[in-house]
């Protein structure tokens, strides 16, 4: 038995499937020896309904367990789309829409609690709000403290960890601005989720991304593990076009600086784990979303070669730095036959 601290990894499955079928997804992930992965957009039944997980009814959310148990799968976290809306209804150029905080919390966050419980995980990904587009976010800080406080509140209800994802052009685009708001929200089931790559996709070096890393590190309770090759001759506006991103690469490449922070994140992780096994989680969770072959704003997509190269990276990653990791085995084949 090796003396390295573990992580658990996992995967956004819908990056690996053409088509976003269950089964693809399922297919994948389990040949990659994965256990774990967090929905997002699904088509259950194979029927060309792609729909996110959120909004599946209880037909689907059956059949879905039903695969889980046959694939032997189980839920990281819910990749919900809690929090990627506007704080204030202003017309600032942006696509992004606004809904009234009451109705909001009555339905998308409802449904996404639901969806939790329902596919038995304890975590959900959300983000922080979007500020007028080109604004500073720090005087829009109290009002997305609030309305995540309130998220945040409903899920302790059902004994639930909303993990705030670092993200370009939300309140929490940068780990200080992260830092600040969990340290205003200040409840013990909120987490921050860093990546990398939403960090150096701001125009920022592996330097900056593990400065970054150090500001979220109290608060820090999960990883997605996503890269960026910075374009230097595209001059920085300030705000990231998140359907130009074309950029991205696996974790063993690219601007990110995934070998400082893993290393890092080595000698925080037995810290770490206590911290989420106090939460009800099985350990800390390293989850690629790669966007191998593009992303955008709700999402990204690697194809089932593509989510195999970023697994294998972010291996080759863990085994340089000295973290352990746990993929299925010829035993784990042995078990299922009985033997």
């Amino acid at each position: 038995m090796s003396d390295n601290p573990r992580v658990i990894l996992s995967a956004f499955a819908d990056e690996a499937a053409n088509h976003k079928t269950a089964i693809e997804q399922m297919v994948a992930l389990s040949a990659l020896g994965l256990r774990y992965y967090s929905p997002r957009f699904i088509d259950v039944n194979g029927d060309g309904n792609v729909k996110h997980v959120v909004d599946l009814n209880k037909s689907e959310y059956k059949a879905l367990l039903k695969l889980h148990d046959e694939y032997g799968m189980n839920v990281t976290s819910i990749g919900a789309r809690v929090g990627k809306i506007k704080l204030v209804d202003k017309d600032d150029g942006s696509h992004n829409v606004f809904v009234p905080f009451k109705e909001y919390l009555k339905k998308e966050v409802a449904n996404t609690i639901n969806a939790a419980t329902t596919l038995g995980t304890k975590l959900i990904r959300g983000f922080s709000f979007y500020p007028p587009k080109g604004e500073d976010p720090k005087p829009y800080m109290n009002q997305a403290v609030d309305q995540i406080g309130q998220i945040v509140d409903l899920c302790a209800k059902e004994g639930l960890v909303y993990g705030l994802e670092i993200e370009p052009n939300l309140i929490g685009e940068t780990g200080p601005l992260l830092a600040e708001l969990a340290r205003k929200v200040k409840r013990p089931n909120m987490v921050t989720i860093y990546d990398g790559g939403n960090i150096a996709a701001q125009n920022k070096d592996a330097m900056q991304c593990l400065s970054e890393f150090h500001d979220m590190s109290k608060s820090m309770g999960w990883l997605h593990i996503k890269d960026y090759a910075v374009d230097r001759d595209l001059e920085w506006t300030g705000v990231v076009d998140e359907e130009r991103l074309k950029n991205f690469v696996p974790a063993n490449v690219g601007d990110a600086g995934h070998e400082f922070v893993l290393r890092e994140l080595r000698e925080m992780l037995p810290k770490m784990e206590k911290k989420m096994k106090k939460l009800g989680v099985p350990g800390v969770f390293l989850e690629v979303e790669p966007h191998l072959k593009g992303g955008g704003q709700f999402g990204g997509f690697s194809g089932p070669d593509g989510i195999g190269v970023a697994v294998r990276a972010l291996c080759s990653v863990l085994d340089y730095v000295g973290i352990d990791y746990d993929l299925r085995t010829f035993k784990d084949i042995q078990e299922l036959r009985g033997f």
